[in-house]
């Protein structure tokens, strides 16, 4: 087991699936973690759960909803003050919508949610992965990437809304981000990579709002991977060894895979990240 005693962690998404999973694995090894739940309530119980299988663990629980704009600031300006480092940041949160719903900032919940929120977070708390480098942010896509598609005059589906695609092109975009960001930070010591974790039971589809679309994700359920080893491949590109110096790289099953010729397109990556900045201000 990889020794991560005094690197201090924060994993996103963690009151349940892989994320719960990917604190109880990280607190395991000995590492500082912090929950950053949108729910505090779900993630006391998230919490409780995990600390019954620890002993002596150092986790935190703090509120971020990463589809707010002031919740991420709020809750990097508290992290940067209590915590003077950071080894790790796992953007893990998810979520898909069946009805298209707008937050209070005016971005579409899903593309907020799995994209904006995770860029955003990732850039208010990069001045402190630099301070404490080595360190790695680690970026849950998805293999629906593969069928995702890049509209940067239509980024938060005004014409049309389809949560699949959405929820595909989102992960797409985040995928394209890992390989600006990590192309970025050459040299810094802040290494970005993305994973796919597969086909994973979670609570992913709870806030579908779609009857139909819940009974899809519960026929589905059988065939899916149980979270602990869904979270496998986070947990080993946030802790390993043998992935120290590696970034901008996709991660599936423990192992670097090549990715889309769409997802490569540096051009189009710096007109998303561009795009991106514009959006988020």
């Amino acid at each position: 087991m990889t020794d991560m005693l005094g690197k201090i962690c924060i994993v996103t998404g963690s009151n349940s699936g892989i994320g719960k999973e990917t604190v109880l694995a990280l607190a395991e090894m000995g590492a500082s973690v912090v929950m950053a739940v949108r729910n505090l309530e779900r993630g006391q119980a998230a919490l409780e759960e995990i600390l019954q299988q620890i002993e002596e663990p150092h986790i935190e629980l703090m509120q971020c909803d990463v589809a707010s704009k002031s919740s991420i600031e709020k809750f990097a300006s508290e992290f940067n003050s209590n915590f003077d480092s950071l080894h790790v940041l796992v953007n893990n949160a998810g979520a898909v919508f069946n009805r298209r719903q707008m937050t209070d900032d005016g971005f579409e919940r899903t593309i907020a949610v799995n994209y904006l929120g995770p860029f955003l977070l990732t850039r208010e708390l990069l001045p402190l992965l630099k301070s404490s480098a080595p360190a790695r942010v680690v970026n849950l896509s998805s293999g629906l990437y593969k069928s995702g598609r890049v509209n940067l005059d239509d980024l938060q589906s005004e014409k049309k809304y389809s949560s699949q695609k959405v929820y595909r092109n989102a992960k797409l975009l985040l995928l394209m981000q890992t390989y600006s960001l990590a192309r970025k930070l050459e040299g810094s010591g802040v290494a970005v990579n993305a994973v796919l974790p597969g086909f994973v039971a979670t609570n992913l589809g709870k806030n579908s709002g779609s009857r139909m679309q819940d009974l899809m994700f519960g026929m589905m359920k059988p065939f899916q991977s149980k979270p602990k080893k869904g979270a496998e491949t986070s947990v080993y590109v946030a802790s390993s060894p043998e992935v120290e110096g590696l970034s901008g790289k996709c991660f599936s099953k423990k192992q670097v895979i090549s990715t889309t010729e769409l997802s490569n397109d540096e051009s189009l990556q710096n007109q998303l990240w561009d795009k991106t900045g514009e959006l988020l201000g």
